[in-house]
């Protein structure tokens, strides 16, 4: 599995990701994690699938005893169905994730991990002084949903949002925004089923400072691409799977085939 370092200064964040033993049929993900002094925090740390080289990949970096923290932003088996092997390693980490997810996440095989709820306005993770916050991204796509900021790195994990869908060994940066889109538009379109929801997250994540984009699938985005991101998401009508509504004149025509 790939490890891609994109901040380190007083504490760092890695991606993992691009693996070139993974399982043919699944989808690839970015995992990520960061690191601030002596405790370390997984973000949607992947699938069963992914584990044993996910584990690999996170201790040439941290010792297992310094990974204290989970973060599942919903329960969707490509980020949290580890879950089981992950409390047999990590016995004495926490689980942060929405609270409407617990009883559903469990059926990942966790028993004793310990749940951190967090609640539906989100909240601050203090990470050994690095004060995270999540950020609530309700029904993008997931009915309980979060993104995890960090104002000193100026990084945005945001989960599904700014997903695509990549050959393997793609770069992990964005090069050519408008080429990108391809990979994109359909994804955003089929899995995000509300534009209120998208203009509300538009709303909260256009007042963060943001240098880093970094979704859960496909390339990441930096600089001037997450404003050019931004911009595409708010102009792009999702939730199409849903028909529109017949005009009045088709129905009108409908009902005088039917009656005739």
């Amino acid at each position: 599995m790939k490890s891609t370092s994109i901040y380190s200064e007083k504490h760092q964040w890695h991606v993992f990701g691009r693996d070139p033993k993974k399982v043919d049929g699944i989808v690839d993900t970015n995992q990520y994690m960061i690191q601030s002094g002596d405790r370390t925090l997984l973000l949607d740390p992947g699938g069963i699938e992914v584990f044993a080289s996910m584990l690999t990949a996170v201790l040439h970096h941290v010792r297992l005893e310094e990974i204290t923290d989970l973060f599942a932003s919903h329960q969707d088996p490509d980020i949290i169905s580890s879950l089981g092997l992950w409390e047999q390693a990590l016995p004495h980490a926490r689980l942060h994730t929405p609270w409407v997810w617990e009883g559903f996440i469990r059926h990942f095989g966790s028993k004793k991990i310990e749940y951190v709820p967090i609640p539906d306005e989100g909240e601050i993770l203090d990470l050994n002084g690095l004060k995270l916050r999540f950020i609530p991204a309700h029904y993008l796509h997931a009915s309980g949903n979060f993104h995890v900021y960090d104002a000193k790195a100026k990084i945005l994990m945001s989960g599904d949002v700014g997903a695509a869908l990549e050959e393997p060994g793609a770069p992990m940066f964005v090069e050519n925004f408008e080429r990108h889109v391809d990979k994109m538009k359909l994804f955003h379109q089929r899995w995000m089923p509300s534009n209120r929801a998208k203009q509300d997250w538009i709303c909260r994540v256009r007042e963060l400072e943001i240098d880093i984009l970094a979704p859960q699938h496909g390339r990441l985005f930096k600089g001037e691409d997450v404003q050019r991101f931004l911009d595409w998401f708010e102009a792009l009508e999702v939730g199409l799977a849903i028909p529109e509504p017949a005009s009045d004149t088709a129905e009108a025509e409908l009902e005088a085939v039917a009656s005739s």
